[in-house]
């Protein structure tokens, strides 16, 4: 496997950076006898977390197992850039697109949500450098600067930045506007977020077993049986879901997902004096608008978090290990954060790493049921699953206890995204899609036929 090449990443350590701590706890055991529970979620990630908490907040006396194939939060929930979004839609764009009568519900369960997360964080004494800088998006390209004020009058409680007010923010020569929304995003770390989730449900009587991959699903006397590669069977009335971007147990929805594979890196901690040359006193999280977007963030000891923009699918919908490492996208990232901030030239890398994030042709979360409601999933996060899985949790659990609720009846819930393709047409459909994106970026944003045609169809997506 080749090795990147630029000078400030040729040493950074392959590995995720938030993972990348002594005090990760220890691994816990394997399922190794039959079980018996009213509640098996299967994913020790966010979304498989927040199901088991939240099952137990609602119900102290119900009986929950909770099994994950490797380690809690190895996979998407430790390798995230560690912004947790308000939007549950991916945007308020997005989300008007596609349920404009609802956009204003679905924007306030989506702060509620958050709301939700920082109490639980703080009621738990969850140690993972919670703070609420909200977020800055940023124009690079002079045509983005007119798309900034459209997005300004969209989002309530927004405001628009002009170049010096942004670079006034955080000092970048690229940056031309931006958007700033006070209150829509927090930022964690996000593999301490999920290590102190899991030992909050612990406490409550949770029984957490790693190292357990589950093979099937079968209906059973009790409800639903969850078969386990090594033998043992969880025998559970009720069963949810937090597989994301593996291959789901329920066969009918696996067409709905593909894997995608996005890159970060995470550089030293600044001194003064580079902290001073890029201002950022308000350390809010940033994006741009680009297509293909970046995403960047500071640090509780004053790194940058920089990834985004290359990401990447590979033929068959397959996730492997060796494909969390990328040197091309390594060096693409590297000259760009350079671009972006010339000024911390000579600042080197310590961390890189990729990981497999899921997406939907609707570009956030959908839900259902199988095995006769006795079984329910949450997929399709695209990026969002730092916040919206707590949302996810909510709906699965309403599903599986028959609660008619306020998420319940969303017409957000209740339907679903199409289907991708099989292959070989879904490598060639995302692949034109992806280089179509890259070509509108260098062409002011002017969308070629293939996109106008996704967009037609419902199926567009500008960031």
């Amino acid at each position: 496997m080749p090795e990147p090449q630029h000078p400030a990443v040729a040493d950074a350590s392959p590995t995720p950076y938030w993972l990348d701590r002594p005090d990760r706890p220890a691994p816990r055991p394997a399922l190794e006898a039959h079980r018996t529970a009213d509640l098996c979620v299967v994913g020790g990630g966010f979304s498989g977390l927040w199901t088991a908490l939240l099952a137990k907040e609602r119900d102290p006396e119900r009986e929950v197992v909770l099994l994950e194939g490797n380690r809690i939060g190895w996979a998407a929930s430790g390798r995230n850039g560690g912004f947790c979004a308000a939007s549950l839609t991916h945007g308020r764009a997005n989300g008007v697109e596609r349920w404009p009568t609802e956009i204003d519900t679905l924007d306030e369960l989506g702060r509620a949500n958050l709301d939700a997360i920082e109490e639980t964080v703080a009621r738990y004494g969850i140690d993972c450098d919670f703070e609420r800088p909200g977020a800055i998006t940023v124009a690079t390209e002079p045509h983005q600067v007119d798309w900034l004020h459209e997005m300004a009058d969209a989002i309530p409680d927004s405001r628009f930045l002009d170049r010096d007010a942004v670079r006034a923010e955080v000092g970048s020569p690229t940056f031309l506007g931006g958007v700033l929304e006070p209150h829509a995003t927090a930022l964690v770390d996000p593999a301490r977020l999920a290590w102190g989730l899991a030992a909050a449900t612990e406490s409550l009587g949770v029984r957490v077993h790693e190292q357990t991959h589950v093979a099937r699903l079968s209906r059973g006397s009790a409800g639903v049986d969850v078969h386990t590669t090594s033998g043992p069977v969880v025998r559970a009335r009720r069963v949810a879901l937090g597989t994301n971007a593996f291959r789901s147990l329920v066969r009918r929805v696996r067409l709905h997902t593909v894997p995608v594979y996005d890159y970060a890196l995470m550089t030293e901690p600044l001194t003064p004096e580079q902290r001073d040359a890029i201002g950022w006193r308000g350390r809010q999280g940033l994006d741009d608008m680009t297509n293909q977007f970046h995403y960047f963030r500071l640090t509780s000891d004053d790194r940058i978090l920089w990834g985004g923009y290359d990401a990447i699918y590979h033929f068959g919908r397959h996730v492997r290990p060796s494909y969390d490492q990328r040197a091309a996208t390594f060096d693409l990232l590297a000259r760009q954060f350079f671009e972006t901030f010339p000024q911390l030239e000579g600042l080197r890398f310590s961390h890189r790493w990729g990981g497999a994030i899921d997406t939907c042709t609707r570009f956030c979360a959908f839900f259902g049921q199988a095995y006769g409601g006795r079984a329910a999933y949450a997929l399709g996060y695209t990026g969002l699953g730092v916040g919206a899985t707590r949302f996810g949790a909510e709906v699965m659990l309403d599903l599986l206890d028959g609660i008619d609720s306020e998420r319940t009846r969303l017409e957000m819930v209740r339907t679903k995204p199409l289907p991708f393709p099989p292959e070989p047409f879904a490598w060639a459909g995302i692949e034109l899609t992806r280089r179509s994106l890259a070509a509108a970026d260098r062409r002011q944003g002017k969308r070629n036929l293939w996109l106008r045609a996704l967009d037609k169809a419902g199926l567009g997506f500008d960031s």
